[in-house]
């Protein structure tokens, strides 16, 4: 459904969460609009809520405590990609040929219970029952050693219960709490070079084809590990249906208010596309 929908209602059990479908917008919307979506859970306006979305045109969204300087402005203009800084943390990612999912709920709910890697955890097997119907093998429970030097790209390194293919980073998820609610953020590659985002980004350390090739090594689209395309719809259908059988919830689909979509304005002018925002590291 999309943003222009009615907007949510409240009388629904408690287990029932909204679906929101939105079609592709530029980065500074799709971050608002998740924030719009922190804040009428806050408020009680709207149940606990999966967003899934796309991107047009292509960004490179930054981490919330990630350096500006590890974007390459002059690139990015070129190839006509925005930038955006996320309210998550994590590093660089390039969201073209992907999907995205927010999970927005009250950090009361029990299924965010214990923390972040306890609410990680039984998240990501959600999203895994989704890509295990779809036909992929992946894994959703694996621990990984910290790496002691950390380059700019997202999709280098897996992360506690990310998903992977046959070792190779699938998802790249990151979570966020706020005055009691639980912001996740994940992209799901669907096709397309892996190690595009290379081409926006300054290399400090080792050289951009080092880079690429690590990236390619280390992670893979959707595409790759089924051996097949698969388009958005259908993979944001078996997203949903693996989260909504693995919690378990009960997904009403729903759109934006009236009043949420004028916050996400808000948002987009007066914060994501601000640059004491963007540039504040």
């Amino acid at each position: 459904m999309t943003s222009g929908e009615t907007g949510p209602s409240m009388q629904t059990p408690a287990d029932t969460w909204h679906l929101v479908l939105t079609p592709p917008q530029p980065g500074t919307m799709n971050m608002a609009m998740d924030e719009a979506l922190v804040e009428a859970v806050e408020a009680g306006t709207r149940p606990p809520t999966v967003r899934l979305y796309a991107w047009a045109p292509p960004c490179l969204s930054l981490g919330h405590a990630q350096p500006a300087a590890d974007a390459d402005p002059d690139a990015l203009r070129h190839l006509g990609w925005d930038l955006v800084r996320r309210a998550t943390g994590g590093r660089a990612i390039l969201h073209t040929d992907e999907l995205t999912y927010a999970v927005v709920a009250p950090e009361a709910h029990p299924l965010m219970a214990g923390g972040v890697l306890p609410s990680y955890r039984r998240l990501s097997r959600g999203l895994a029952a989704g890509l295990r119907a779809l036909g992929a093998q992946v894994e959703a429970d694996a621990e990984y050693p910290a790496e002691p030097t950390l380059g700019p790209v997202c999709f280098e390194v897996p992360s506690n219960y990310e998903i992977t293919s046959g070792g190779r980073k699938l998802m790249g998820s990151a979570q966020w709490r706020r005055r009691g609610v639980v912001l996740q953020h994940g992209s799901l590659p669907l096709t397309g070079d892996i190690a595009r985002i290379v081409l926006a980004l300054r290399i400090t350390h080792g050289t951009p084809s080092e880079i690429e090739a690590r990236v390619r090594t280390r992670a893979l689209t959707l595409s790759e590990a089924l051996g097949r395309e698969v388009d958005w719809s259908e993979a944001a259908r078996a997203l949903a249906d693996g989260l909504a059988a693995a919690l378990p919830v009960r997904f009403i689909e729903a759109g934006f208010g009236e009043a949420e979509l004028r916050r996400a304005e808000a948002l987009s002018a007066e914060k994501y596309a601000h640059p004491a925002w963007t540039y504040r590291l």
